[in-house]
């Protein structure tokens, strides 16, 4: 029994640092990538200034106000549901609506290749939401990506994911996202903001750990037929 106990520790010990590894690679590198903090009103949202408080813990709001919205929030027959957690970010802030946005400086390897991933959320309904939703978003102050979610829906938010690769130039990056939408569009949402380090693109991967220590074992149980042949 007690090889047998033995064997299944090694094992769920693989798996283990299996898994680990498995979440260190997709660690996002964004704070505060879904909008969940600060807590918002249930049912309701909070704007947030380009100065003054209160503040969105991990990002800079830029050019004018925006809107944590909470994902029960409705309004003119229109569901305002989040894609992660139960907040997401308005871009066009209230009754505001020109290129603001918001702005994060994130750690980064210079040379390595990152996947820059969020979601667009886009509404047709209630009148004064428009029929798209843009997203401009800049690397490093640089204009970089534009992308458009033109889903059709009356009743609630659709939201559509948008990956983009980039090389990093140096130890920190400063990711921007800017509302797209033209004036008397009242609705730009942004949710599940993600970075993840893709290493050096066409480099041979070096052995992970997990990996040594599934070899490790593995030369632990030949070593050990070895001796009990002999």
């Amino acid at each position: 029994m007690f090889k047998l106990l033995t064997a299944s520790l090694r094992q769920a010990g693989v798996v283990f640092l299996l898994v680990a590894a498995s979440s260190s690679i997709a660690h996002s590198q964004v704070t505060n990538g879904s909008f969940e903090s600060p807590t918002v009103p249930v049912g309701n949202f909070t704007n947030f200034p380009v100065v003054g408080s209160p503040l969105i813990p991990g990002w800079t709001v830029v050019n004018n106000s925006v809107s944590i919205v909470s994902g029960t929030f409705s309004q003119n027959g229109v569901t305002f549901q989040a894609q992660d957690g139960v907040q997401w970010l308005d871009l066009t802030g209230d009754g505001s609506n020109s290129n603001e946005g918001v702005s994060q400086g994130v750690s980064t390897i210079a040379g390595h290749t990152y996947l820059l991933s969020y979601f667009i959320g886009n509404t047709t309904g209630g009148g004064i939401f428009g029929t798209t939703s843009t997203v401009n978003v800049s690397i490093n102050n640089v204009s970089t990506f534009t992308n458009t979610n033109s889903a059709v829906n009356a009743t609630s938010l659709t939201w559509q994911q948008f990956t983009h690769t980039f090389v990093a130039g140096g130890s920190t990056t400063t990711l921007s996202f800017f509302n797209g939408d033209p004036p008397g569009d009242n609705s730009n949402g942004l949710d599940n903001v993600t970075l993840a380090d893709q290493g050096i693109v066409g480099a041979v991967p070096e052995p992970t750990s997990a990996a040594l220590v599934v070899s490790g074992l593995l030369g632990l149980g030949l070593l050990t037929r070895r001796k009990r042949s002999k």
